[in-house]
Parts: C-alpha cells; sequence; structure tokens
C-alpha cells in the first residue's frame, strides 16, 4: 500500500522539470565552462523543452559564451531533434548577427555538412582591403657592383 506522501501528481512533476529547465538555461550563462556544457548536454536530452531554450539562447541577442553553448547542446541533439536541430543552424545562417552565422558555420561544418556559397565569408573583400608594402623612394638604393 502506497502511502499519500509518495505519491506525486502531475502538476508537481511539471513544476520539476519546469524548475530544472530554468536552473540549466541559468547554468549556460556560467562563467565555467565545463558547467555551460553540461547544461547544454543535459538540454539536449530534454527534447522539445530542451530544443526551445537552446535555440532562443541561439538565436538571441545574447553573449558568445552562451551561443557557443547552446550550438554545442543543438550538436548533441539525438533522434528526431536532430533535423529541427540542424533547421536552428540554418536559421542562424540567414541571421544579420555575424556571430550567430559564424557559429552556424562551425557547428554545421563540425557536423559533417556543406555550407551553400551564399553563406560563406567572402574572401575577395580580404584581398582587395590588403595593405601593400609600397617601398620608400627617399631611401638609397642598392647598387651591385657589376664590373
Amino acid at each position: 500500500m502506497e502511502s499519500e506522501s509518495k505519491k506525486v501528481t502531475e502538476e508537481q512533476k511539471e513544476e520539476i522539470a519546469k524548475q530544472l529547465l530554468e536552473k540549466l538555461k541559468v547554468q549556460l550563462f556560467s562563467s565555467k565552462a565545463s558547467i555551460r556544457r553540461r547544461a547544454a548536454f543535459n538540454l539536449s536530452w530534454m527534447q522539445e523543452d530542451g530544443l526551445e531554450i537552446l535555440r532562443s539562447i541561439f538565436l538571441g541577442d545574447f553573449s558568445e559564451t552562451a551561443k557557443n553553448a547552446s550550438a554545442y547542446g543543438l550538436r548533441k541533439m539525438q533522434g528526431r531533434m536532430k533535423k529541427k536541430a540542424l533547421d536552428v543552424f540554418k536559421e542562424g545562417l540567414r541571421q544579420r548577427n555575424n556571430l550567430t552565422g559564424e557559429i552556424s558555420r562551425n557547428a554545421l561544418v563540425l557536423l559533417g555538412y556543406k555550407i551553400p556559397k551564399e553563406y560563406l565569408p567572402d574572401k575577395q573583400n580580404d584581398k582587395k582591403n590588403r595593405i601593400n608594402e609600397i617601398p620608400n623612394r627617399s631611401s638609397p638604393r642598392r647598387f651591385t657592383n657589376s664590373r
């Protein structure tokens, strides 16, 4: 015979789950990398709830460390959530935030996916903006002894 105190109602289970999700969300902003990583990994096992938290941090206006941690969690998604995590990375490529785009590109490369050309950084601009060294005309020229 089970006692009344051991029975956990559905409402209590939901409240415990909400508290856990909130705790993991706070840990994503920790100053310690191992805590951020562990929280992201645990969120990756939380199916839709974890995906929603990781997605909101990844696409939101948060710090680079929080975005990297959420990208780690999204990369660790398994099963049917893997495709949804890939969709988040593809959405990140279209973001105006350069940081989000860069993290999305790196995550997709780590997962073994090819990045479409329109989302690759423009290499030609780097070549155009290089500063070439121009020799100083007032410096004495070296003459070789041609005798």
